[in-house]
């Protein structure tokens, strides 16, 4: 528990006026002082009247800060001109961002594209490849048979060779 009169570490206090940080503080202390145990009213009074002048100590503050000065507002404005720089300066890294990933994914479907390309010319790589293979066999096996016919007819040729000269012989 934070002592009374201390603000705690987790208690936003940034952009905050004194008052208000003095309203806060007072708020937290009280409601972290409070005991939920009901036999304790005297401590709770106690609680509630620190409390209380907490809360003056705020209403005093805030009277102090209604009357800021020219610098006060002029800080101020400064801080709001800043602010909407980071603002519009984080705006257009978004819009950077988006771009480039609007960019990646171009690439991303073209890559994808050219893949599928580059498979359909491969498939057609391989049908020419096989398609000269078979071409490549049929000529092999039409030199085949027409080898297989040359002999055949050579054999017919020294049959008839044979015949012619047996006849020859036959008549003489």
């Amino acid at each position: 528990m934070a002592s009374p009169g201390s603000r705690p570490a987790g208690l936003p206090c940034w952009g905050l006026s004194q008052s208000a940080n003095v309203l806060a503080a007072a708020v937290f202390d009280t409601l972290s002082n409070m005991s939920n145990d009901k036999s304790q009213p005297e401590q709770h009074r106690q609680e509630a009247e620190h409390g209380r002048e907490r809360a003056e100590d705020s209403r005093e503050a805030a009277e102090q800060d209604r009357g800021s000065t020219e610098g006060d507002r002029i800080a101020a404005e400064a801080e709001r001109k800043g602010s909407e720089l980071v603002r519009t300066t984080a705006e257009q890294v978004r819009e950077m961002r988006d771009q480039h990933r609007e960019a990646l994914e171009a690439i991303r479907q073209e890559r994808e594209l050219l893949r599928e390309v580059g498979e359909e010319a491969r498939a057609a790589a391989e049908a020419a490849r096989q398609a000269a293979l078979e071409s490549v066999h049929a000529t092999a096996e039409t030199l085949e048979a027409t080898l297989d016919s040359m002999k055949v007819v050579e054999e017919m040729r020294r049959t008839l060779r044979e015949i012619r000269d047996v006849n020859k012989l036959d008549a003489n």
